[in-house]
Parts: C-alpha cells; structure tokens; sequence
C-alpha cells in the first residue's frame, strides 16, 4: 500500500508527521462537531486516538453527523467510529469508550495518557468536568461550544473563552469555569446570534455548522502539536 499520508508528509516533513503519529489524543464526543474533529485527526495521521461517547446512532443524527447513515443507525456511536478510523489508517490505535463521561465515573479514566483533549459534548456539566481534569495536570484542551439554531458558518470563530460573546452556552461556560477558577480555555464558537425555533427537545441544526466547528478544532490540535501557526 502506497503511504496514505504522503501528501500531508511534503506538507509538513517527516519529523512533524512523526509527532502526530507518536500523539495520543481524547476526544469526548463524536456527534456532529467530534466525528469530524476525529476523522481530521485520523487523515492528519495521529497514531492514537481515544474516543468517548454513550449514545447510539439516531435516524436524527444524519443530517450533520458523519457516522450517521441509514447503515449505522442504532449502533454505537463509538464503534462506527473506530470503524471509519481504522478504514482511514490501519495502523492506529483506536480506544472506544462507549461510555457517558461524568462525575460518576470520570476517576476510570487516566487524563495523564493524553497529549490533547477536544470536549465536543453537550452537556455542561461534563464540559467542566473534562475541562478542569486536564487543566489540573497541565494538558491542552480544546472545547467546542454550541453549534445549534445557526446556518452561518463564517461566523466560527477560535478565540479564549473570556473573549466569546453571544453564544449563550459560552456564557454559562464562562460563569461556570470562572467560579472553578479556570484563567484560559482555548474554544471554537459562533458569533451568529441563535435563531428563533420553536422550543423543542432538541436543537435545530444543519450540516456545515457542526463539521466546521470540528474542521477548525482539529486543525488548531494539529498545528498545536507541530508547532505551526
């Protein structure tokens, strides 16, 4: 097999592809922002990626997830996942937790393993929580806020978290990380205000908001990693 990473290779040189191949990412939802975030990861060449999510695919998912199709619904949304990855390369490591992540059972899992953590998940909760666990041991971390109830993806922007505004789930966030005494936390957010939908159990979403949300997320790891802006 000719090597699937050739192009990004002339791109960024051996030794940068060496670093992303020797890299152990986490990535803690693979909905609409993180299966793109994943699959960015995965074609970059990053060797090892852990992935964390307790849903299974839902006929509501295929219109913005990119494991979502008719063939998967009612899988593990983890499973198809690590499916794609290793499709893409062979050779990775790929952990699939099929698991909820929060504070019941946040002390199974090693944060120390990680070189980067993406929190592409909706709850607020668990954001923190995954927020604060790798900034206690010195890990970068990036986290997408909300993508829902947009159709303008030139609004997303990558900025620190203090210097969002108008997303409202940044503005919780903000409050929140600012009482656990969080200084900084790199996020990927709209600037779009929210449409009005009527109020529903879930939000209202299109296909490029959240894919692009990931696009840029996994771009900024990438470029962390190999120290190129």
């Amino acid at each position: 097999m000719e090597n699937p990473f050739l192009r990004t290779q002339m791109l960024i040189g051996q030794d940068k592809l060496e670093i992303l191949n020797k890299s152990h990412i986490a990535v803690f939802g693979v909905g609409g922002v993180g299966s793109f975030a994943v699959e960015v990861l995965a074609r970059a060449g990053v060797g090892y990626i852990d992935i964390f999510d307790g849903d299974k695919v839902d006929a509501t998912n295929i219109n913005r997830q990119l494991i979502a199709m008719a063939s998967t619904v009612g899988m593990n949304k983890t499973e198809v996942m690590k499916s794609r990855i290793l499709e893409i390369n062979p050779f990775a490591h790929v952990g699939a937790h099929n698991v909820v992540f929060d504070s019941s059972n946040y002390k199974n899992f090693s944060f120390e393993l990680y070189d980067y953590i993406l929190d592409a998940i909706d709850t607020t909760t668990s954001k923190i929580l995954i927020i604060t666990e790798a900034q206690k041991l010195g890990k970068k971390v990036i986290s997408s806020m909300g993508m829902g109830n947009r159709i303008d993806p030139t609004k997303i922007e990558l900025a620190d978290i203090y210097s969002t505004s108008v997303c409202p789930l940044a503005r919780v966030m903000r409050r929140e990380l600012k009482r656990q005494g969080v200084k900084s936390l790199k996020v990927v957010y709209s600037k779009e205000p929210p449409m009005y939908v009527p109020r529903n159990k879930i939000n209202a979403s299109i296909s490029f908001m959240p894919s692009v949300a990931g696009l840029i997320m996994a771009s900024e790891v990438v470029r962390d990693l190999i120290k190129v802006k």
